[in-house]
């Protein structure tokens, strides 16, 4: 059971996204970290927060202090992204905001959805080209770690 914070603002506009009213930059409202948290803990049954949008990466920074607060909880960061870790890596060399919430996230989505790849049988993503990386691991180990889950999504149809 996961709380899911929906972020507005997405540079990639993916044919057949699963929120393409995210993708404005003007659109959506605000929210305080405050009111987000506030309403993460009225769910004790949570096991974390998932992040998603539009892109946060959008909004990196601002979302760091939600990730640490939630960490501060017990719980853990699920984080998606049309961009890949690869891109990721390059970024966060000029956006601290992007280094933080790489170093708060435990489970990165990454890779935009590509309509031609969509799979419906797969675990926790849209399509085959996105990866599901553990990065607790990936960042103990100093190279890309999929998560085991990635297992599942690579078993052969039976």
């Amino acid at each position: 059971l996961r709380f899911v914070l929906f972020t507005q603002g997405c540079p990639h506009h993916c044919p057949g996204c699963h929120n393409p009213e995210s993708h404005a930059l003007d659109g959506g409202y605000e929210v305080t970290a405050e009111k987000v948290l506030e309403e993460f803990k009225k769910n004790p049954l949570l096991k974390g927060i998932t992040l998603s949008g539009g892109d946060p990466i959008l909004q990196a920074g601002e979302l760091v202090g939600i990730c640490r607060e939630v960490h501060a909880m017990g719980k853990d960061v699920m984080t998606y992204t049309g961009y890949t870790y690869e891109e990721l890596l390059e970024m966060q060399k000029t956006d601290e905001g992007i280094r933080q919430l790489l170093e708060e996230t435990d489970t990165l989505v990454d890779g935009r959805f590509i309509l031609a790849q969509r799979d419906l049988t797969l675990i926790y993503k849209g399509s085959r080209n996105q990866r599901i990386i553990d990065m607790n691991r990936t960042r103990a180990e100093g190279k890309l770690v999929l998560d085991p889950v990635e297992e599942e999504n690579l078993r052969p149809e039976e």
